[in-house]
């Protein structure tokens, strides 16, 4: 589900405002109710409390439907998770846990903590966020160990998939990004902290390092990214993403003046699409100063006043030509560091992370437009993991049903 912070904070508001007053139930009856099961799951009990809370959160989520509804079979379902991944040995460490909310709230661009706030201002507490995301990952981590050996694809499915697909699959990665400035003088020292780095396997030494060496706007957040689709990433970057195991990082990746990392998070695969993009255009717009604080502080007023690439020429008015390129090309083409930037933004967007001229020359690069064309093939790595996770998915969901048609449920 995807939320932006300004969406999520109007349904915080909404909800407070339309809250259901307690009407003639008197105090001490309400809070006597309050934590009585309402649900039973063989030996776990649902309280209304729980229900209530989950409800609201579903609600502040502009999750469809009935909420109390939804509410009430979404907890029936972590309790069996839950039973299930308890029973197999499997739980989430305390990291695993807070990696996992951190991510859930990057989705609204939100920290975690920032979330948490925004679910207390309405009355939906911590405790219920937190379990929230531990039913998903315990249960994750579970079909993981259960039918990981039974998801194995074989190259003959793989030649089926492409031959009646026609397009790619709709694989998404969830990364960290580190880039750091690599001046000259520099550059030695630089390319070996990036060697140590990639070595890191865990997700909150990486955010430290990129909050303390990263160029890039998201250094504030750990250099975490949401969920980016594959085929929106530069053709390069494909394979070695692809790769990784979550956790890992990848190999130093030299760049324009900088040195690039980048950690995966996690990867799944949300089902098929006709990509892929026949061209990218975009303009670059060179001013003299680097990434000094007032030549930066010259571009974010600059890029406030840009609503399309066409209004870059009357900034560019009077100067040489060579301070405005506009450029369309395959994204094959496109140079790594100017293929990633791209890849973060909307037609109109613009980003002020790269330079030129061995940093001496500050890039505001502006995305005009992507044009889209059929592919004539998908790429076989792409069509096995949407395999293996559509089949993971498949088992997942009939264990599931397993477990309810097993379960002693009673209740609402």
């Amino acid at each position: 589900m995807q939320l932006t912070s300004a969406r999520l904070f109007r349904s915080v508001a909404l909800c407070a405002a339309l809250a259901l007053t307690a009407g003639s139930i008197p105090a001490p009856a309400r809070a006597q109710n309050l934590f009585a099961p309402v649900i039973t799951v063989d030996d776990s009990v649902v309280t209304a409390y729980e229900l209530g809370q989950r409800a609201r959160m579903l609600a502040l989520l502009n999750s469809p439907g009935d909420t109390r509804k939804l509410a009430r079979d979404q907890l029936i379902d972590d309790r069996l998770r839950m039973q299930a991944a308890r029973a197999a040995g499997i739980t989430p460490t305390e990291q695993d846990l807070l990696d996992g909310m951190e991510e859930f709230a990057g989705r609204a661009n939100m920290t975690s903590e920032q979330f948490i706030a925004a679910l207390d201002g309405s009355g939906v507490s911590e405790q219920t966020f937190r379990d929230f995301v531990m039913a998903g990952l315990s249960w994750r981590m579970l079909v993981q160990s259960r039918f990981g050996p039974d998801s194995a694809i074989s190259p003959g499915e793989i030649d089926r998939a492409l031959a009646g697909a026609g397009g790619q699959s709709n694989v998404r990665v969830l990364l960290s990004e580190l880039i750091m400035p690599a001046p000259p003088a520099e550059i030695q020292a630089v390319r070996a902290r990036a060697e140590r780095i990639a070595q890191m396997t865990s997700t909150a030494e990486f955010s430290a390092a990129a909050r303390q060496y990263s160029a890039t706007s998201t250094r504030d957040n750990g250099g975490r990214l949401p969920w980016r689709a594959l085929n929106d990433l530069p053709p390069q970057l494909r394979p070695i993403l692809l790769a990784l195991a979550p956790g890992e990082v990848t190999a130093p990746i030299p760049l324009q003046g900088a040195v690039a990392l980048f950690q995966l998070r996690d990867i799944e695969e949300t089902g098929y699409q006709p990509p892929e993009i026949a061209a990218v255009e975009y303009a670059a717009y060179y001013m003299a100063g680097g990434r000094s604080a007032e030549t930066l502080a010259r571009a974010r007023v600059l890029a406030g006043k840009l609503d399309r690439c066409d209004d870059l020429y009357g900034v560019a008015r009077g100067q040489p030509a060579e301070v405005l390129e506009r450029v369309t090309l395959p994204p094959s083409d496109l140079p790594t560091d100017i293929a990633y930037e791209l890849s973060k933004l909307d037609a109109g967007e613009v980003s002020t992370a790269l330079t030129r001229s061995n940093g001496q020359t500050l890039m505001v690069l502006m995305l005009c437009g992507r044009t889209a064309a059929v592919a004539e093939n998908a790429e076989r790595s792409d069509v096995a993991m949407g395999l293996r996770n559509q089949r993971l998915s498949a088992l997942s969901d009939r264990y599931l049903a397993q477990l309810r048609a097993n379960a002693r449920i009673t209740g609402e």
